[in-house]
């Protein structure tokens, strides 16, 4: 989200900006190439010609890392990056890089981020979520590895802060950096907004059977509710946006969301799909009476605990159709990050 809200705003203030991912853990084959979501999402979102392997030089697949331990290839995946970067940045004002998780993380493969920070000569902001003492903590333990590594960290943005801790978080946590010589380029508060994922972002992950409803694959998921009351106590529980988790021979609950849906005035109803599990698929004549609903209606192997287990552990990411996103997070970087000072640090 930060990086989606830097661009977009840096870009209004550059003659030219490029993106690259150097190395991602989440991909898409495109176009045969093994490319990293993060950069498909750029491309798709800005509208942006690089070539796609100059973007994401190195996306690391299942079973990458015991491979690379056994038969170690110092160098190799370094030269990539740079052949990458060389195209790239060749006539570009400014280039945005994101990194993978901690300073540290590419450390078993050779191309750590600060390792990657240096390799392409880049300054670093270090993101982290909001907080005072883990958050400093965490940061200032980053900052060590990168300077470790010879690269500067050029300052820090606090993301997700509570709204109704914003004030103190925000002093607290200046102060607590300015102690450790850290600047602290923007605060953001916690947009609930972003945080809520869509039917196609879990389409994704789970891979489920999609029974019906493609066209309502930008349904938002605000909670999700497990099929394991009564209906009369489920009434109480399918508020908006929910998502409904059930086994298909439930059809007492199953019946219960197409009534909550029919009866609500507004033009959608609380129920944003269903997810049935179990491998138990509903009556043929029950799914012709949801279908009227018009929502995803989605088939898994897996019990229901099982599948809630797996969204709540998801770390699901913004995608390109995801406008409402990309132009929130546009305008919460803007308003909430100082990008004058990124640029005059930039150049410096």
């Amino acid at each position: 989200m930060v990086s989606l809200g830097l661009f977009a705003n840096l870009r209004k203030r550059l003659n030219s900006i490029s993106y690259m991912k150097p190395v991602g853990q989440q991909y898409l084959l495109v176009d045969g190439e093994k490319i990293d979501k993060d950069a498909v999402l750029f491309r798709d979102a800005f509208q942006l010609k690089d070539p796609m392997k100059q973007m994401s030089p190195i996306a690391v697949p299942k079973g990458f890392t015991q491979e690379y331990v056994t038969e170690p290839r110092p160098g190799a995946l370094s030269d990539k990056i740079k052949l990458a970067n060389n195209s790239l940045s060749d006539g570009s004002e400014f280039m945005l890089y994101e990194g993978t998780g901690h300073a540290g993380v590419g450390s078993v493969i050779d191309v750590s981020n600060a390792d990657v920070a240096k390799l392409l000569g880049s300054k670093v902001i270090i993101v982290s979520i909001g907080g005072i003492g883990r958050s400093i903590d965490e940061i200032v333990l980053n900052k060590s590895l990168f300077e470790a590594a010879g690269v500067e960290v050029m300052g820090v943005i606090i993301n997700k802060v509570l709204p109704e801790k914003y004030d103190k978080i925000n002093k607290l946590v200046r102060n607590g950096l300015a102690l450790q010589n850290m600047e602290v380029l923007g605060v953001i508060p916690l947009v609930t907004q972003l945080t809520y994922p869509t039917i196609a972002g879990l389409v994704d992950v789970l891979k489920p059977e999609i029974l019906y409803g493609e066209q309502g694959m930008m349904n938002k998921v605000e909670k999700f509710v497990i099929g394991d009351m009564s209906p009369h106590h489920a009434l109480d529980s399918l508020t908006k946006n929910t998502l409904m988790i059930v086994p298909g021979n439930r059809e007492g609950l199953i019946l219960t969301a197409l009534c909550e849906n029919m009866l609500r005035s507004e033009s959608s109803g609380n129920v944003t799909g269903i997810i049935f599990t179990d491998g138990i698929r509903p009556h043929g004549k029950i799914l012709e009476l949801l279908e009227k609903m018009d929502i995803p209606l989605l088939q898994m192997e897996e019990d229901a605990f099982t599948v809630a287990t797996r969204i709540n552990n998801m770390i699901l990411k913004i995608r390109s159709e995801d406008n409402d996103k990309i132009a929130k997070a546009e305008e919460i970087v803007g308003e909430y990050v100082d990008l004058d000072r990124i640029l005059e640090l930039s150049a410096s």
